[in-house]
């Protein structure tokens, strides 16, 4: 409790400082002097929203190739930010237009498009909408900017009909208020439960972020244009788009620099590009699945490089490699949920024990749909121990009910844990291994990946060769260590 109290207060003084702040130059008038600058304005927020609009275009595209909607939808909600906050500086008053309205309505419509899309990235990626927006997600981020850019030329053009949205009248300014702040209420419960369960840096910087904007909302609705206490606000939207721009690098971005992650995302080597989808979150579920059960060093990657070598044979596209990538590394993630006596007891299971275990599959899904993860790698995760008879688990799948990337996994999974050591037996050879697979064709497996494994092994066994011989290593070392 004590620890859930602290990680609240941090985010509750960056909503509450500034309006204190706000409401004590209000109260102190001469201290809250007019600085009409209607010219620094226009040049301020001019530059500012269009480098925000570059580093919100750039975290966009990097979301797409990192397969991951969250980040997509945040890129979204901070490119609306600084998008229509551009307008708000365009149409300072003097310049295209001498509607004191404008700016304000733009300001307002700023916050509230943001909240919105960071309300969108709350929701789990399982639930319908986002689901149906991740399968349209190559075209999300080209859409949205083409919308703002129409806005904006339909500004120019017509300063005096966009100045007919009523946002600066009652009851539309608190109708609007309101929606933003329910909004950012939503996103910032969800952000903050998510970050005390799984603590990663891009869930902290949404809740500080969003914080910040509920300050920045109750300023601009409560403030006076050119007074001191309004321009307030307008460092607060500043600070908000670095805050989740600093959580996004430090989460995602592990190569060093933002250029150089860029560059070997978009590596077109799908093996390559399995090293940089181990973001810094994704080796932290990595190495705490590992570290809580010792005979799994190095799986995880050992079953992602055989999918993706089988995802190969079997034709997949890109996209999808890199998803059986991303889903495979992390694929036993929800084993953090099972009790360590279950998971590291060397005789046979009871039937209790067995059910806690068969749990895994579901409590990684639970995990991964909070963090961003889209459907082909949830359904590694959650699929990859269903059996072609039906007989598997959890959910008793059977034959191409099961997703074909879960299938895939299920040969390149089992193929590890029956070639590594275990603390009740020793490796076996591959063709001990090669001879229970392909017995389980039709039973186990998928008959088609049983071939293509086949295929595979014959074509490519230096390849096989070099990652059991991987797994013998880290066995030696994991002994000698002891």
């Amino acid at each position: 409790m004590q620890g859930r109290r602290k990680a609240i207060i941090g985010p509750l003084l960056a909503a509450m400082l500034p309006i204190v702040v706000f409401e004590w130059f209000r109260a102190h008038q001469a201290a809250d002097m007019t600085m009409r600058m209607p010219h620094g304005h226009f040049v301020v927020v001019t530059i500012v929203a269009g480098l925000a609009a570059a580093v919100a275009i750039a975290v966009g595209f990097a979301g797409h190739r990192l397969r991951n909607i969250k980040v997509g939808f945040m890129s979204l909600a901070y490119l609306s930010l600084a998008g229509v906050f551009f307008l708000h500086g365009l149409t300072t008053p003097g310049f295209i237009t001498h509607d004191y309205e404008l700016p304000a309505m733009f300001a307002q419509f700023s916050v509230l498009l943001a909240s919105l899309w960071l309300a969108l990235s709350a929701v789990s990626t399982d639930h319908r909408l986002v689901r149906a927006i991740a399968g349209r997600r190559q075209w999300l981020l080209p859409f949205w900017l083409l919308v703002l850019l129409l806005t904006g030329l339909y500004t120019v053009q017509m300063p005096h009909r966009i100045g007919m949205v009523p946002l600066e009248d009652n009851p539309y300014k608190w109708l609007a208020a309101g929606i933003t702040l329910a909004a950012c209420a939503w996103t910032f419960y969800r952000y903050w439960r998510s970050y005390l369960h799984a603590g990663f840096p891009l869930q902290r910087a949404v809740v500080y972020s969003v914080s910040l904007i509920i300050s920045a909302q109750y300023i601009i609705v409560e403030g006076t244009t050119w007074r001191l206490s309004w321009w307030l606000y307008h460092l607060l939207l500043l600070s908000a788009m670095l805050v989740m721009v600093a959580g996004l690098f430090k989460q995602y971005f592990s190569q060093g620099s933002f250029s150089s992650s860029l560059r070997v995302l978009f590596q077109s080597d799908p093996r390559a590009w399995l090293e940089a989808c181990k973001t810094p979150s994704v080796r932290a579920l990595i190495m705490a699945t590992e570290a809580k059960d010792e005979y799994t060093a190095g799986h995880n990657n050992r079953v992602a490089l055989y999918a993706l070598r089988l995802g190969e044979e079997m034709g997949l596209s890109k996209d999808r490699l890199r998803a059986i990538a991303q889903g495979g590394v992390v694929h036993d993630v929800g084993k953090l949920k099972v009790p360590d006596t279950i998971l590291n007891k060397a005789g046979k299971l009871t039937p209790e024990e067995r059910r806690v275990i068969e749990q895994h599959p579901v409590s990684g899904y639970d995990m991964c749909k909070q963090l961003g993860f889209l459907g082909d790698e949830l359904a590694v995760i959650r699929s990859h121990h269903e059996k072609w008879d039906g007989t598997g688990y959890p959910d008793r799948l059977r034959g191409e009910e099961i997703p074909l990337l879960a299938r895939i996994a299920a040969v390149a999974d089992v193929y590890d844990a029956l070639t590594s050591s275990r603390s009740y037996r020793q490796a076996m050879s591959h063709e001990e291994a090669m001879a229970i697979i392909i017995g389980g064709s039709g039973v186990h497996f998928c008959p088609s990946c049983v071939q293509a494994w086949q295929r595979l092994t014959a074509a490519d066994a230096e390849f096989i060769g070099e990652i059991a011989a991987s797994s013998r290593s880290l066995r030696l070392v994991h002994k000698a260590v002891q």
